[in-house]
């Protein structure tokens, strides 16, 4: 016999006349290796009204040991059936179910990891996980019936529990939907390095939908491997926001837009780029707009693979204009075991070097110099004679896992280079990947990875796809910086093509070559008037009697600090110094501490000086590091 409790407790509308209403189920039951799949256990929720269902949510509270034996069905009213949960995939050990299933969810059902146990208390529910196979297949149906929820247990093991309530929560449509979906495709499967090639989007609204959709935008964010060049059709793209401005989708009505670019991936490398729609003014007969469901319709994917025969790229010339110091593993010391060193830097001042793991640990392997990370020239990237280097061989637990290795310099220098050696990938074992990054004062800079035979660079990743020997140089990556950086950081883990839990893998990195710095000071002198005798404050003219504003702007947009900074400014024959207007600070607006007009004192030193002497204004600093800049204003009055 069939036990069922139903009641309906109807919310306050959501956004766009949405109304959800929530049905619930009390009737406790007994789950356990008597309730197989065969004959599950059945609750079942009735709904009076007739709607069309818009969103379904569904949470479910059972005390259950082993939670990974639950298989969790859901039927409509139409006999659309769909098997929410299954456990068994995952062999989860973990008690009890305590989950709101939710197409948006933060992550999938089942994910939370095999031990975890959930609490016997709801609503609300503990956690909002997707389900295995999406609610979305109910969108769009009529809620009026019976709605049929089948719990059963996967295995005749000793594994009990009770099933203690669970919630239907049915989103109904407002008389005027639309139905929106999104598609994308790509010009070309398979292009070459430096093709050109476009992907199409289309948003359609559905013939027989009551509205027009306005408000439409869709966000696609270009991925590294392309780069833009345009973009062509309905609406407007904006290249940096990724988001194409659509606009109004009439019933019927589809929009179209190209966008156009060049593949900068290296042969091998797959580009994915996804699309979803992201606003709409009318609500959706099955997909939400914006929550990265890639199961709805407003959700769309496109990728391709770049072809041709791998060959070692070929990395770009490091231009160092003072000439350059190399840091070379030859000729230094690191401990085995050690995560930190610093190192002096000829012109440069010393260099600290910082690892961090984490998702894994350093392995002890005597072939390689014994405790990781340590200095050893077995791993030589086809070097001859074989050179030292750094080597980080780690066992990672998971994907996850990453070494951060972290080298900080005293002052910026204007560029750098260096090879990353194995870079490589063994099938069922590991799948190396890297990514270099740098800074300069706080801002992100991205360096060029020329890739070896066994790898290919997208962006500023690198990711092994072919085995490299230890001496061998198929799994070498280049890294040059052609632009000032102060931190360097290499993440060295795995990526997709590695197993859940990677095995022993190894990165090392050589020599390190930087461009010495060079400071390169740029003087701007701007002027303003602040009064004059006829109009005052107001639209003043620069007429006798007038007060002029100037300002004095000192920037170093080179690398490495300047030193002794004086500037000299003789005042026009037709102006006058204006005593005490003197003032110092680090921008034109922001130069707001007083001088005393003098070259003497503390405040020649407070960091900034300044002074008048004769008709010759002065400004000084005892030093000016990259990326800083120094301004002194004053006032005169015109004669």
């Amino acid at each position: 016999m069939l036990l069922w409790l139903a009641m309906a407790l109807v919310v306050a509308p959501a956004a766009r006349a949405q109304t959800t209403t929530t049905y619930s189920n009390t009737t406790g039951g007994a789950i356990s290796n008597g309730t197989p799949c065969s004959s599950p256990l059945v609750r079942n929720f009735t709904v009076s009204t007739s709607y069309i269902v818009g969103d379904v949510d569904l949470g479910v509270l059972a005390t259950h040991t082993w939670r990974g034996d639950l298989r969790i069905t859901l039927q409509s009213p139409a006999g659309t059936r769909v098997q929410l949960v299954n456990g068994d995939t995952n062999n989860i050990s973990g008690d009890n179910f305590n989950v709101r299933l939710n197409d948006g969810g933060a992550q999938t059902v089942n994910t939370d990891g095999n031990t975890v146990t959930h609490s016997i208390s709801a609503p609300p529910y503990q956690n909002d996980f997707s389900p295995n196979s999406p609610l979305s297949a109910f969108n769009g149906e009529n809620a009026q019936g019976t709605w049929r929820l089948e719990i059963c247990d996967q295995y005749p093991q000793a594994d009990n529990g009770n099933f203690v309530r669970a919630d239907l929560y049915l989103t109904s449509l407002p008389a005027n939907y639309a139905d929106l979906s999104l598609t994308k495709s790509v010009s070309s499967a398979a292009p070459a390095t430096g093709s050109s090639i476009s992907y199409t989007l289309a948003v359609t609204n559905a013939s027989g939908s009551p509205a027009t959709a306005t408000g439409v935008t869709v966000l696609d964010t270009l991925p590294a491997g392309f780069s833009f060049t345009s973009a062509t059709g309905f609406g407007s793209y904006n290249s940096t926001t990724g988001v194409w401005t659509v606009g109004s989708v009439p019933p019927g009505a589809t929009r179209t837009l190209t966008i156009s670019g060049t593949v900068n991936a290296t042969s091998g490398a797959t580009i994915l780029n996804s699309a979803e729609i992201t606003a709409s003014s009318a609500p959706d007969i099955d997909s939400t707009p914006g929550n990265g469901a890639t199961g709805e319709d407003d959700y769309a994917a496109a990728s391709f693979t770049v072809s041709g025969s791998r060959v070692a790229g070929v990395p770009p010339v490091l231009i160092c204009p003072a000439g350059s110091t190399l840091h070379d593993w030859d000729s230094v010391s690191w401990s085995a075991g050690t995560t930190s060193g610093s190192y002096a830097l000829t012109a440069i001042g010393t260099m600290n070097v910082n690892i961090a793991i984490s998702g894994g640990s350093f392995l002890s392997n005597a072939t390689y110099g014994g405790q990781s990370p340590t200095r050893q020239n077995v791993v030589t990237g086809g070097l001859s004679p074989a050179q030292y280097s750094i080597f980080e061989i780690v066992d990672f637990t998971s994907q996850a896992g990453v070494v951060t290795s972290t080298i900080s310099l005293p002052t910026a220098v204007p560029g750098a280079q260096f090879t990353l050696f194995d870079i490589d990938y063994a099938s069922g074992q590991f799948a190396d990947r890297v990514t270099v990054t740098g800074s300069f004062n706080g801002t992100i800079v991205y360096p060029t990875l020329t890739n070896g035979v066994a790898n290919y660079v997208v962006g500023n990743s690198a990711y092994g796809d072919a085995t490299s020997a230890d001496g061998s140089a198929n799994g070498n990556v280049v890294v040059t910086f052609a632009a000032p950086v102060d931190t360097i950081t290499i993440e060295y883990g795995s990526h997709s093509l590695a197993p859940a839990n990677p095995g022993q893998q190894g990165m090392a990195i050589h020599d390190i070559n930087f461009c010495r710095p060079v400071a390169n000071l740029l003087i701007a002198k701007t002027s303003s008037i602040v009064s004059d005798p006829v109009n005052g404050t107001t639209n003043p003219k620069a007429i006798p009697g007038a007060t002029m504003r100037y300002c004095l702007l000192v920037t170093n947009g080179g690398s490495a600090t300047a030193t002794a900074i004086y500037v000299a400014d003789p005042l026009p024959a037709t102006t006058s110094f204006v005593p005490g207007s003197l003032r110092s600070g680090t921008s034109c607006a922001g130069a707001t501490t007083g001088e005393d007009d003098n070259a003497t004192g503390a405040d020649e030193s407070d960091p900034f000086g300044a002074a008048i002497a004769g008709t010759t204004v002065s400004a000084s600093t005892a030093a000016l590091g990259p990326g800083s800049a120094f301004a002194t204003v004053f006032d005169v009055t015109v004669n």
